[in-house]
């Protein structure tokens, strides 16, 4: 069966889409900065069509980027980092749980208003429906952890100690300068979305570029950028 091209109905170019999308979500640019850059560019576009590109598409584009990911399982289940982060939601205090791998990867993004048991419960089951099991679980001395994971028989897999959860603070800066970019964030349901997409197009282009040589930097990227393009191609 042909698949469906979600492109169809748009006067502007995929290629043009695509762009716009990945400038926004994976650099530290507000729209009106993407809409000059494509203006250098000589596309002539609105950053209100960039806005609606980016709702339109972004959530479709991850949900391709993480099931191509878990296809080729490149999920792992050894140990998993988890930490939460402040954010402020029309100057409210809200909290946005992650899950990351030992290699870097966003296994998962949650929003809630409380960092409770409850919110690590229902985050904890949210990640472990879609990726299994780790064998450890690396958190922060909140009490919150101890007690979901209690709740989940995994009491026994959970590690904490200074430094040890180094991974997951450090994968919380790419997201704060895109959190300073937009100037924050209006609604619960805007921040869940843009964290989803946003870890998905980071996992895709995060090469460790300060791990490898030159050469095979190059060469992760090409291929990162050459999945991109072919993301929702009919």
């Amino acid at each position: 069966m042909k698949k469906c091209d979600p492109f169809k109905y748009f006067k502007t170019s995929e290629e043009i889409i695509r762009l716009a999308v990945m400038l926004y979500v994976r650099f530290p640019l507000s729209l009106r900065n993407v809409e000059d850059l494509l203006h250098e560019r000589g596309i002539d576009v609105s950053h209100e069509a960039v806005r609606f590109w980016w709702h339109r598409f972004g959530p479709m584009f991850a949900s391709e980027i993480r099931k191509r990911r878990i296809e080729g399982m490149r999920s792992s289940h050894w140990r998993w980092h988890l930490d939460e982060m402040f954010v402020k939601i029309n100057g409210e205090q809200h909290y946005l749980w992650r899950a990351v791998d030992h290699e870097g990867e966003v296994l998962e993004s949650f929003v809630t208003k409380t960092r409770d048991k409850k919110a690590a419960l229902k985050f904890l089951r949210k990640t472990m429906k879609r990726h299994g099991r780790a064998d450890i679980f690396v958190t922060d001395k909140l009490r919150s952890y101890g007690a979901a994971l209690r709740d989940l028989g995994a009491v026994d897999r959970q590690e904490t100690g200074r430094w040890e959860n180094n991974r997951a603070e450090n994968s919380h800066l790419a997201f704060r300068r895109r959190e300073r970019a937009m100037l924050r964030f209006r609604q619960m349901r805007s921040l869940q979305k843009f964290a989803t997409v946003h870890a998905s197009v980071y996992n895709l282009f995060n090469t460790e570029r300060s791990l490898a040589s030159r050469h095979l930097f190059k060469r992760n990227r090409a291929a990162a950028l050459a999945e991109w393009r072919g993301l929702c191609v009919a």
